[in-house]
């Protein structure tokens, strides 16, 4: 009987140890692994994933830094933004960014909407609302519509939860670099440190090719 006890402390022990170890190396690097690795859309290039939503403060407050960044992130950066879908809301969201992106309109748009929600606390979640956000922006209304409903964008939305569940991500935001790594506000230490521990991880990754 006391050998049982024994080894049942040892076991916690270790557990708790190597739990230890491992929590102490992600404060230290700013940044845990992904597990498995995903595959990147393209290997020739350094792929950096931001889930986000736009109804997130924080995501709204680290906005200014990630555009500050992506004005001088190197050349061989893919950027990629994905807006994460926990819920019904966000999913609303992540469709009208989406439509955004298929009807190649979102860097008119993507700052506004930041700004709608966050700052003048517009409700623009149903297809109507939209309509009138988008037309206010240049798109016919018919178009945004048209998108809105189609297969394609069905199929995101169908997508990115998926995805988000293959990085390992239950908040936001969160950026991927490469497939292999993930950091966010907590890990990194600040939102300002992640782009620090991004830089790392790109350095890392180039020096890998």
């Amino acid at each position: 009987m006391l050998k049982k006890i024994v080894g049942l402390a040892l076991v916690i022990f270790f557990v708790s140890f190597a739990t230890l170890l491992k929590a102490e190396e992600q404060s230290s690097t700013g940044y845990e692994a992904v597990a498995p690795p995903q595959p990147t859309a393209n290997p020739a290039k350094i792929e950096v994933i931001e889930f986000f939503w736009y109804g997130c403060p924080h995501c709204y407050s680290f906005e200014p830094s990630l555009t500050t960044w992506l004005k001088a992130k190197p050349e061989n950066v893919d950027f990629i933004r994905i807006p994460a879908i926990f819920n019904e809301q966000w999913g609303k969201h992540a469709k009208a960014y989406f439509t955004a992106e298929a009807l190649g309109v979102i860097d008119k748009i993507h700052t506004d909407f930041f700004d709608a929600i966050q700052e003048k606390k517009q409700e623009l979640e149903t297809e109507d609302q939209l309509a009138k956000f988008f037309t206010a922006h240049g798109v016919k209304e018919a178009d945004f519509r048209e998108t809105y409903n189609s297969f394609m964008i069905d199929s995101k939305m169908r997508q990115a939860p998926a995805l988000a569940a293959k990085y390992g991500i239950t908040g936001v935001p969160a950026i991927v670099v490469n497939g292999k790594y993930k950091t966010n506000g907590t890990l990194a230490g600040s939102q300002e440190k992640m782009i620090d521990v991004v830089n790392a991880l790109i350095k890392k990754e180039s020096g890998a090719k």
